[in-house]
């Protein structure tokens, strides 16, 4: 595995592979590398001839100071995973190298930029986009890789690879779990003892909520996910909004879509958690 931190360097590698007919795959990440990660190193490996990952705490898409100091950094750890796992190149650049100026681009990615995630976090889908075209023009991979947690993101990235015209094709993964349910992220090294023990509820309210479907109406689904995590004072729910999955979109019947699906974000603690679930 080669680990390269300036952009040029990194594009004449890849030049090198292309010049030999290979495929290019991609996985941007911001490190702290966990299973999840490592399942779409797999599949972009499973896929391409070459692997590129990048890690890189994209300062533009924090609108909390204090969440990305805080963002967990394991820079020598997450190389021996990564280099266990056959990646080819870590890119690594510094916040010079990937913003050598400001940048000023924003973008309008309609109604999908704008519920859930972008109204709570302002700005936020606006840095994903800055970061991620800009690796995108670094890498010119022929796919990229995404997990499917960040659900409304994909979304996100998909709008923007369309408005800016990348060839790159966008490719979802499954959602990695641990044993007791709890979506694999980053921010779970954050949790406490007794916060870890309580942010497996996210996941099993949401798995049983999937029974009163369609008994129940989509206000009567989000009523009991909403009360019953927000009964555990170690959980707070930010928002819990079923929506189209295409559209992204609130539904408020359930025959108004093919794919409703249930987006949340919860505090546990100061630990902002997110998870969705298909009602299919």
């Amino acid at each position: 595995m080669k680990t390269v931190s300036n952009i040029k360097v990194l594009r004449n590698y890849l030049a090198e592979e292309r010049l030999q007919n290979k495929h290019i795959g991609f996985v941007p990440t911001m490190g702290a590398l966990h299973e999840g990660h490592l399942s779409l190193v797999k599949r972009c490996l499973e896929e391409n001839d070459v692997c590129v990952v990048s890690i890189f705490v994209n300062p533009t898409q924090f609108n909390d100071k204090n969440d990305l100091e805080a963002y967990p950094r394991t820079p020598e750890a997450d190389a021996d995973l990564l280099e266990a796992a056959g990646c080819h190149y870590l890119f690594v650049p510094s916040v010079e190298e990937m913003y050598p100026e400001p940048d000023t681009r924003v973008f309008d990615f309609g109604n999908i930029g704008r519920v859930m995630e972008g109204a709570h976090r302002p700005g936020h889908f606006n840095g994903v986009a800055q970061i991620v075209s800009k690796l995108f023009d670094a890498v010119e991979a022929r796919r990229a890789y995404f997990g499917e947690k960040d659900f409304q993101q994909i979304a996100v990235v998909r709008e923007m690879a369309r408005q800016l015209g990348y060839a790159t094709e966008i490719v979802a993964c499954p959602i990695l779990r641990e044993a007791d349910g709890l979506a694999m992220s980053s921010r779970n090294r954050r949790l406490d003892s007794k916060q870890r023990r309580k942010a497996p509820l996210i996941a099993k309210i949401l798995k049983e909520s999937l029974r009163l479907v369609p008994q129940m109406s989509v206000q009567e689904v989000k009523d009991f996910v909403i009360d019953t995590l927000n009964n555990e004072p170690l959980l707070c729910v930010e928002y819990f909004e079923i929506v189209d999955g295409q559209t992204l979109m609130p539904v408020n019947h359930w025959d108004q879509t093919a794919s409703p699906t249930g987006c949340i974000a919860v505090f546990c603690g100061q630990v902002r958690l997110i998870d969705n679930i298909m009602y299919t």
